[in-house]
């Protein structure tokens, strides 16, 4: 061992003047909390990185292919063309529309129904779930079973064609001569009729209102008039109708009921009937939605579509649609903004909504490598470059939230790096109070022929042991933080934060790259005070105080 770190050591452990060593303990002590602080708070945001990638791949796939227009039907050629590109290893369509779901006097809105194909998305009745584009079956809470998902003898839904009205075709030159057609007359005498009849409604009507009058008012008429008479004035009452007051049966007081109750027999429930229930498709809703709407395994759920009144679609005036499903699984997330507003049906029902026919929202595909997702996006964006679809990944659709967490993450570890740099004031503080005492020392070790470089690698030395010692306590004591954050499962508001507990994830590379910066700031640290004690001449040292 060479005698520049001897001395380094020796001026550490000094005996002599008790504050130094005392200094160097809370340089060590405040580079160890700044690291700790600081790898902790990294291993937090990178909880949460990991937690909400895991959730939002639990339920939504790698790489998106959409359309620009909604008539997507040639979904089954772009599947076979994405297929064919490496690192893809599943694919399949998929639809995903607002809807409202509905059991007993509970009612959902904003609802997305997520329309699948069981085999493709879910590896249902699949020779292996490697396959499956979807991770859901993982998060399906004990009891569900998605081999229901789609009845048997399934097909796709057929487009509606509206029928159009006969509209009567005009003679082609019957408007250009300006002349009547031949039978103009009759047209005529058709018109008059219409006139007549409408003139005799309308006497009718009078007649009626007069009769329906109180009887002053018909006394007053009948003065008012000139020359008419009494018997004139009255207006015969038809037979039978009403006459004097008239009590409603049970009184004044009695009270209609609120709701018209019918008998089953006149208005049945599909819902009460178990094999009705049974031969229902089936859906997959989300465990908080599912308690809010107060649903279990094997229930009856209606889901309409979101149409107000009436729609104008495909030429067509279309009521809302409503179809009712049978719950046969439930999963669980951990994701609020999943678990609440997420249901799954099998493709071919959810197209029964729309009279779109056999098309999708989408494509959706699973890649081996998520962390490559991006550049497999691109490449079936080349492949498909006719500028009538885009492609996504899964970073790209939720590109708000892990750019918050990014800038989070950056952000905090910034400012908590600052702990560091304040501790590495402390290192600077201690190692001038040990080069100003240590003087004479200094000041021998040169007459004796120490270099300058040597008295400089004394104080490097000396701040760097102090680095090490305080980066390796404070990894350790991150350690232990994280272990007990885990440990203890911290509970955090579900609607706020969107999970239920506090994501710890402490990475091996996140603690090397903070202990790195750490010692490589403390050795920043004594560059000032080592180039003092270098400089420094053995007379300035000798020199009475």
């Amino acid at each position: 061992m060479s005698y520049p770190i001897e001395v380094a050591l020796r001026y550490l452990g000094s005996k002599k003047r008790a504050f130094i060593s005392v200094g160097t303990t809370f340089a060590i002590l405040g580079v160890a909390l700044g690291v700790a602080a600081l790898a902790t708070v990294m291993s937090v945001t990178g909880g949460f990185q990991a937690e909400f990638r895991e959730k939002v791949l639990g339920v939504n796939a790698h790489v998106l292919v959409i359309k620009y227009s909604t008539d997507f039907r040639e979904y089954r050629s772009i599947m076979e063309q994405v297929s064919k590109v490496p690192g893809v290893v599943g694919v399949a369509p998929f639809s995903i529309n607002p809807m409202m779901l509905t059991h007993g006097d509970a009612t959902a809105t904003g609802v997305l129904v997520k329309g699948v194909d069981p085999a493709r998305s879910l590896g249902v009745g699949a020779e292996g779930a490697s396959t499956a584009v979807l991770d859901l079956p993982r998060h399906i809470l004990p009891g569900g079973d998605l081999t229901g998902l789609r009845r048997p003898g399934s097909k796709p839904a057929e487009r509606a064609v509206p029928s159009l009205p006969e509209v009567p075709l005009l003679e082609p030159d019957a408007g250009a001569r300006g002349a009547l057609a031949p039978d103009a007359g009759a047209e005529i005498d058709l018109l008059k009729a219409y006139e007549a009849r409408i003139l005799e409604d309308e006497r009718a009507a009078a007649a009626r209102d007069a009769a329906l009058a109180p009887p002053t008012a018909r006394a007053a008429e009948a003065e008012g008039a000139p020359g008419a008479g009494a018997e004139e004035a009255e207006v015969a009452i038809a037979e039978g109708a009403p006459r004097g007051a008239i009590e409603p049966q049970g009184g004044y007081g009695s009270v209609l009921p609120d709701d018209d109750e019918l008998p089953p027999e006149v208005d049945p429930d599909p819902c009460a009937d178990k094999e009705q229930i049974a031969r229902m498709p089936g859906i997959v809703i989300g465990a908080a939605l599912a308690k809010n709407l107060s649903l279990d395994l094997g229930q009856c759920v209606t889901v309409t579509s979101p149409t107000i009144g009436f729609s104008f679609a495909n030429g067509a005036i279309k009521p809302p649609v409503a179809k009712r499903f049978r719950v046969i699984a439930i999963f669980e997330a951990g994701f609020e903004q999943y678990d609440t507003k997420l249901a799954y049906a099998d493709l071919y029902e959810t197209q029964a909504f729309y009279d779109q026919g056999d098309t999708v929202t989408g494509v959706e595909m699973k890649v081996d490598d998520i962390d490559n997702a991006s550049g497999i996006a691109r490449e079936i964006s080349k492949l498909l470059g006719s500028g009538l679809y885009y492609t996504m990944d899964w970073e790209e659709l939720n590109h708000g939230l892990f750019t918050a967490l990014r800038i989070q993450q950056i952000g905090m570890s910034a400012v908590l790096a600052l702990i560091i740099v304040v501790a590495a004031f402390t290192v600077i503080a201690t190692l001038i109070m040990v080069v100003l005492d240590k003087k004479k020392e200094i000041a021998v070790l040169k007459a004796m022929g120490a270099t300058d470089g040597a008295v400089l690698r004394i104080f490097l030395y000396q701040g760097g042991i102090i680095g090490v010692a305080g980066t390796t306590l404070g990894l350790l004591l991150g350690v232990a933080v994280c272990k007990g954050l885990l440990v203890y499962g911290f509970p955090l508001d579900p609607k706020v934060y969107f999970i239920s507990r506090l994501p710890v994830q402490a990475r091996p590379q996140e603690f090397i790259i903070t202990g790195c910066i750490a010692i490589l700031i403390c050795l920043a640290a004594t560059i000032v005070p080592s180039l003092y004690a270098a400089r420094l001449r053995p007379a300035e040292g000798f020199r009475a105080q």
